[in-house]
């Protein structure tokens, strides 16, 4: 978690990296996240060049404000000194972050140079799987006995505040560190002095496990209005928490990898910003779902050489070809997006399908009525003064046109339903499945309506 920093001015100014007493000023004068934007265009050592003079504190906020991957590299640049001194100064959940992503031989440069404690709890939280609550929770909390008086519960968050990340919500455990309850710091402040924290506390404390995924946690802390979430351990004992700035974190950082895999995007999207991610990294990211659809993408081109015939004998079906793909694309995108968006917030489950596939038909089905006769109209229009062949009439080709786009609507709709239902029930992720599938199959199926229509309705 980033401490909130005392008050200073914000600022939008872009200074030069011309003089490290220039920017020193700016760090000391901004926001830590303005000071973080604006030494983010310097090299690692040139970073560490401004900051290792100013204060700690501010020295820790601003480094916590750099992206990832430039803290690394930073690191990475440091004498061990420097590297346990950086690393000390830091909360003990960003210390746990920044610990996982150095390489080995600067972890094991820098934990002999670490305080005991501090080894300790690097061990205990990076021991957390990944993706995991544990693994993203501080250590950093405030507690109390059940049997303090309130006076006596004031004085000590009084010592103990400069320490810890929040102290608005104090967590009342047992010898055992069982959580029984909590206490805000607006309970204390109206409660009588001589009354104890068993009297005062909210029993009713809604936590989450260290096993439980870092986004339900996030979610929780989002529907509850929380400033923190408790996380305790299977046996009930609080072991951390998580505090509403690591859950923005959180909930941004899940909505930014269902962005880039829903557009069949993969590898790591949390730490790694745009520009400071290699052409070559981005290449990899992008090319495996494109060689892979563009393989089945084939398969159009061999429904296209079936239906040569047909081609050839109405060549304006052509012409219209593009209209019908992209209409299946556009509204199987829009279904597969507002599933996969309800099932990323909980709103539907897998075991919906069926509820959710009469909904969709139905929308598709006005859909595909409003499509169907903007398509007819638009063939009868621009299609003046065609070529027909002997036969056929502009009315029939225009009505088989319309007819095919509406089939369309409806079933790239519906497949745009299925596909994240279909991977949300085989435990996959619905936004990998969804978008990268999503096009290439309603392009295959969009042929078929449309030459099988051809054929049905024109005999051709």
């Amino acid at each position: 978690m980033k401490r909130q920093p005392a008050a200073r001015p914000s600022t939008s100014q872009e200074v030069a990296p011309g003089s490290n007493g220039a920017l020193r000023h700016l760090c000391e004068k901004s926001h830590p996240a303005a000071a973080a934007e604006a030494l983010s265009a310097l090299e690692p050592k040139a970073v560490w060049e401004v900051l290792r003079d100013i204060d700690p504190v501010l020295r820790t906020e601003i480094f916590s404000h750099l992206e990832p991957n430039l803290q690394v590299d930073m690191v990475g640049t440091l004498p061990r000194a420097d590297m346990a001194r950086l690393l000390s100064d830091m909360p003990p959940d960003d210390r746990a972050d920044l610990f996982r992503r150095l390489p080995e031989e600067s972890r094991d440069a820098v934990l002999p140079a670490l305080a005991e404690a501090e080894r300790e709890d690097i061990r205990r939280l990076t021991n957390y799987e990944d993706g995991t609550a544990g693994a993203v929770m501080t250590s950093d909390y405030a507690t109390l006995s059940p049997d303090l008086t309130v006076a006596a519960a004031i004085e000590r968050l009084r010592e103990v505040a400069p320490d810890k990340e929040t102290i608005y919500y104090s967590y009342v455990v047992d010898d055992d560190r069982r959580l029984l309850g909590f206490v805000s710091l607006k309970d204390l402040i109206l409660a009588r002095r001589d009354a104890t924290v068993r009297d005062i506390m909210h029993e009713d404390v809604i936590s989450a496990k260290t096993s439980d995924d870092q986004e339900d946690a996030a979610r929780i802390i989002q529907k509850y209005d929380l400033i923190a979430l408790p996380i305790v351990n299977e046996e009930g004992a609080l072991v951390g928490i998580i505090t509403h700035d690591d859950a923005i974190d959180i909930i941004t950082q899940e909505h930014t990898e269902d962005m880039h895999r829903f557009m069949a995007i993969t590898g790591s999207t949390g730490t790694d910003g745009y520009l400071r991610t290699s052409v070559w990294k981005h290449v990899q990211h992008r090319v495996g779902w494109l060689v892979g659809l563009g393989a089945l993408g084939l398969v159009s081109g061999i429904i296209i050489h079936e239906f040569e015939a047909t081609l050839t004998q109405v060549i304006i079906l052509a012409l219209y070809m593009p209209m019908v793909a992209d209409t299946g694309g556009n509204t199987g995108s829009q279904s597969a997006t507002v599933v996969v968006r309800a099932l990323a917030l909980r709103e539907i489950s897998p075991r919906d399908v069926w509820r959710v596939l009469f909904k969709e038909l139905q929308v598709s089905v006005f859909l595909a009525a409003v499509l169907g006769i903007l398509a007819w109209a638009k063939v009868m229009w621009l299609s003046q003064g065609v070529e027909i062949p002997p036969g056929f009439s502009l009315g029939n080709i225009a009505r088989v046109i319309s007819l095919a786009l509406a089939m369309q609507v409806v079933t790239a709709t519906l497949i745009g339903a299925l596909l994240p239902l279909t991977a949300a029930r085989l435990k996959l992720d619905p936004a990998v499945v969804a978008s990268p599938a999503l096009t290439t199959i309603v392009d295959i199926t969009g042929l078929l309506i449309y030459f099988f229509t051809a054929r049905w309705l024109l005999g051709v």
